[in-house]
């Protein structure tokens, strides 16, 4: 390839620059343009050779819920997760999805072992509320089937370029409710 003219490159990664930004960075840029060698910093690059990334993306924590009878509401945590927080999200979003997804019939609780499911004030929540959870055995998300439903949310989420944590929580909650009562019934039957 060398031969033909063609060369290796590697993109040179920059910020991702949103249009606003973009002129600021050149007013700027042309405010400086008379600054002597010493004072300048940095160096230019053809725009072709760049690759963009983010500076810090956008994140959100999320709790959700799943049957083989489809999903449950979402509920979008605002602090890290402690056992009184867990336990908030159980009272106010478990139970109804519950109760949207089962009506009156039985059903066991699945969780894996982070340390606010596995709290003893959690256990005596479950037991308050006469809900019986799984046995589950440490280090096995892959055995969880809504780790391989958030997998799918995530795919059909590669594409979309939400600008804040607004528009990122909007984009799930619009995957989230695509998500069909066969894709969970698939995801635990297998």
């Amino acid at each position: 390839m060398q031969d033909m003219g063609f060369s290796c490159r590697i993109p040179c990664v920059k910020p991702l620059l949103n249009n606003r930004q973009h002129q600021k960075r050149l007013a700027w840029a042309k405010d400086k343009r008379d600054w002597t060698a010493a004072e300048k910093r940095g160096e230019a690059h053809n725009p072709r050779c760049l690759r963009s990334s983010v500076k810090l993306p956008q994140s959100v924590m999320v709790w959700g819920a799943m049957s083989s009878a489809g999903v449950g509401p979402l509920c979008f945590l605002r602090s890290k997760v402690n056992a009184a927080v867990y336990q908030e999200v159980l009272e106010h979003f478990m139970l109804p999805a519950a109760d949207q997804l089962y009506g009156d019939a039985d059903f066991i609780f699945q969780q894996d072992l982070a340390p606010a499911h596995s709290a003893k004030a959690t256990s005596t929540w479950f037991k308050d509320h006469g809900i019986p959870v799984l046995n589950w055995p440490a280090n096995s998300p892959d055995l969880n089937p809504i780790e391989n439903l958030w997998g799918i949310v995530k795919r059909k989420m590669r594409y979309a370029r939400p600008n804040n944590a607004e528009e990122l929580k909007a984009t799930i909650r619009a995957t989230w409710a695509l998500i069909t009562p066969e894709q969970c019934h698939r995801l635990i039957d297998s």
